[in-house]
């Protein structure tokens, strides 16, 4: 054999091993579309485009152009103001607590709401009498609406005759002067607890679902090691919920941040601005002192810390799950 053709021998399994990767290349690339298919793709989705835009592109723009006017809701908007609205809004004691008031409440929802529906979801999992009554019970208050139950608690709340005040009252106890939706020391905890009633339905909801997507065998093999219930729950459930604890926590987070409906009915922000979140701040400046400049630019503060909130969220914790999920 020639030392050409020695070369060529040993040249062929490299070329084939190229000619694989590349064969593996282009069966990973997807296929191109045809003009066709392209005008069908963009049939079927022109109308979610347009529908987004009327209901979410067109109000974000028309908030932040309005926020760069001083404007009362009639005529034109020509005091052109730029950024002074801004400077209002972020310089206004009020606003600032509202903000506390909001990331608060974050705080204290996945705190308190994480381990009560946690708790609830792993017991209502288990094989008990009623368990169909306890479920529906649990979850109805999610279901009623917000403003609903923001009246029925209104109404329990009342100081002196309410219920809540009733039963603090034969049990021994002083209930607030003022009621507790009029005192400002423990009004946002009020509210708060009236939002855990409202709310823990849901994660009770989704931690469920999550746990029928266990295999059963593993909480069997556990029982054949001698794992107590808490142990195979603790050391099996409880990890294998994590994507949904972290879905649930992010769906708390965007909610307690545009809170709004349940504030509103039952304090309006007050009293002396105890529970003014920024969806009632701008409300209150733009339907009450007619400022929808000053409503402008802090509904576009509240966007961008929404935003913001959940694009580091689905960076830092989110992205783990999408990864594992490819």
């Amino acid at each position: 054999m020639t030392d050409q053709g020695a070369t060529m021998v040993a040249t062929r399994p490299e070329e084939g091993a190229a000619r694989r990767a590349t064969s593996r290349r282009a069966a990973a690339r997807p296929p191109r579309l045809g003009w066709g298919q392209r005008l069908e793709v963009l049939l079927f989705v022109a109308p979610a485009l347009v529908l987004m835009s009327i209901f979410i592109v067109w109000p974000v723009v028309s908030a932040v152009r309005m926020s760069l006017y001083r404007w009362k809701g009639f005529g034109p908007m020509d005091d052109f103001v730029g950024w002074q609205n801004y400077s209002l809004v972020l310089g206004d004691d009020v606003f600032t607590g509202a903000v506390g008031h909001n990331f608060t409440i974050v705080v204290a929802s996945i705190a308190v709401q994480l381990p009560i529906g946690l708790g609830l979801a792993l017991l209502l999992n288990r094989n008990i009498r009623f368990r169909g009554v306890l479920r529906t019970v649990v979850f109805v208050p999610y279901v009623v609406a917000e403003v609903i139950a923001g009246v029925i608690w209104f109404q329990l709340l009342q100081p002196g005759y309410g219920l809540v005040d009733t039963l603090v009252g034969a049990v021994g106890l002083t209930p607030p002067e003022q009621g507790f939706l009029g005192s400002p020391d423990i009004t946002l905890w009020t509210v708060f607890v009236v939002l855990t009633w409202k709310y823990v339905g849901l994660a009770v909801l989704l931690f469920l679902a999550g746990l029928q997507n266990i295999p059963q065998e593993l909480y069997e093999s556990a029982q054949i090691d001698g794992a107590s219930w808490w142990q195979t729950q603790w050391q099996i459930a409880v990890p294998l919920l994590g994507p949904t604890i972290r879905t649930w926590a992010f769906l708390s987070m965007i909610g307690s941040i545009q809170l709004f409906d349940i504030v509103w009915v039952l304090t309006g922000g007050g009293p002396a601005n105890a529970t003014t979140t920024m969806a009632t701040y701008l409300i209150n400046q733009g339907t009450s002192r007619g400022n929808y400049g000053i409503a402008g630019a802090a509904s576009v503060v509240l966007f961008v810390i929404a935003l913001v909130m959940a694009v580091l969220y689905q960076a830092l914790v989110l992205r783990r799950d999408s990864q594992e999920a490819r």
